[in-house]
């Protein structure tokens, strides 16, 4: 099974002095957003669940815990949910049951990721899986030779922005995130910046020649804003490339996926759930490609890539890219579900325990 992924890439409209003349959308490579939704990871997936009652929307966390334990699955050790929060200050983080989170005084909204050692092991893990999708490359945006300046936002633990500095050393790089876990020892034209990417931008107009994010969806407010700010900030010639997942949608070749039983098919509709609660919004194929042309980008294109979850594939590339992915899930599944499944939706340790064990 996979999940589909989505890019979108597109460069600013040139200003009207004299200069190089913008790319046809056929000559400029678009990017689409990333990999598959997180949330698919343990593949060799559980036998057909049992009958349950027709519904429209999520099942309740209660579903899973009346199925039990599948059979000759092994015990996931690591793994405790609960919803004791403590709030700390912009180091110490927030805590819950063990697992630290960002703090509070960075951001007025909730992010449903941990950003301790598991997890940040788990972000270095996928940022492999992207490159391989992309044949080794960092970006697909056809850029100058020498861009000045650029930014990655939601750089996690900045490994993007670190190979992207070192392979651009005259750039200024900017990576920026909620919570300070890049590392110290990096390129000397790099630097992180704490910064919440839902509050006002401080950044210049016509700054940057190039604009990265990747894997942002269920983190941002409004896109339609996101995306106006991000060609405010873009020089006019710049480029913006956006890879992501598309819309937490899990999908099967046989078509096996049931959305109303199926766990995988689950999956999907209950971040959709979760993260409108919290006043995120996950994309959608159209939010990325209409998002960028309202806000003014030109010469859009779309790619689609197919991210397997597990390495069932026969093509060497796809087996490699679900083998990693199969990994970085299986890093740390509970804890990306600890926060959006136990404290947004409510259910109980039990019922996020067993519904992982279902995937």
């Amino acid at each position: 099974m996979s999940s589909p992924a989505k890019k979108a890439q597109s460069p600013a409209p040139q200003s009207p002095t004299p200069g190089p003349a913008s790319r046809s959308p056929t000559a400029t490579r678009e990017l689409t957003p990333a990999p598959a939704t997180p949330a698919a990871a343990r593949e060799p997936t559980p036998g057909p669940a049992s009958p349950v009652a027709e519904t429209t929307g999520p099942l309740p966390g209660s579903h899973w815990a009346e199925q039990g334990l599948p059979e000759e699955e092994e015990n996931d050790g690591d793994s405790t949910i609960g919803s004791d929060i403590e709030s700390s200050s912009i180091l110490k983080y927030r805590t819950m049951n063990g697992r630290t989170y960002h703090s509070d005084s960075v951001t007025d909204g909730e992010y449903w990721g941990p950003n301790d050692a598991k997890q940040n092991e788990m972000l270095d893990i996928f940022h492999h899986v992207m490159t391989i999708c992309l044949d080794g490359r960092l970006y697909d945006a056809p850029l100058p030779k020498n861009p000045e300046n650029a930014i990655d936002l939601g750089t996690g633990t900045g490994l993007w922005a670190i190979d992207f500095a070192d392979k651009f050393p005259n750039c200024n790089v900017i990576g920026t995130d909620i919570s300070p876990i890049q590392p110290s020892w990096v390129p000397p034209n790099i630097r992180f910046e704490i910064v919440d990417y839902n509050k006002e931008w401080t950044y210049n107009s016509n700054f940057f020649d190039f604009i990265y994010l990747r894997w942002l969806t269920g983190t941002v407010k409004d896109w339609s804003a996101f995306y106006k700010e991000a060609y405010r900030c873009c020089k006019p010639g710049g480029y913006i490339e956006h890879m992501d997942a598309s819309s937490g949608t899990i999908c099967s070749d046989d078509g096996s996926v049931n959305t109303k039983v199926h766990t995988l098919g689950q999956w999907g509709p209950m971040w959709e759930e979760a993260c409108g609660k919290i006043g995120q919004q996950l994309l959608s194929n159209d939010i990325m490609e209409n998002g960028m042309k309202e806000a003014g980008f030109v010469n859009i294109v779309v790619k689609d890539y197919k991210i397997p979850l597990s390495p069932w594939s026969k093509d060497k590339k796809l087996n490699e890219v679900g083998l990693y992915f199969y990994i970085a899930i299986n890093q740390d599944l509970a804890g990306s579900l600890q926060f959006i499944f136990g404290k947004v939706i409510g259910w109980t340790t039990e019922e996020i325990n067993i519904y992982i064990k279902h995937l």
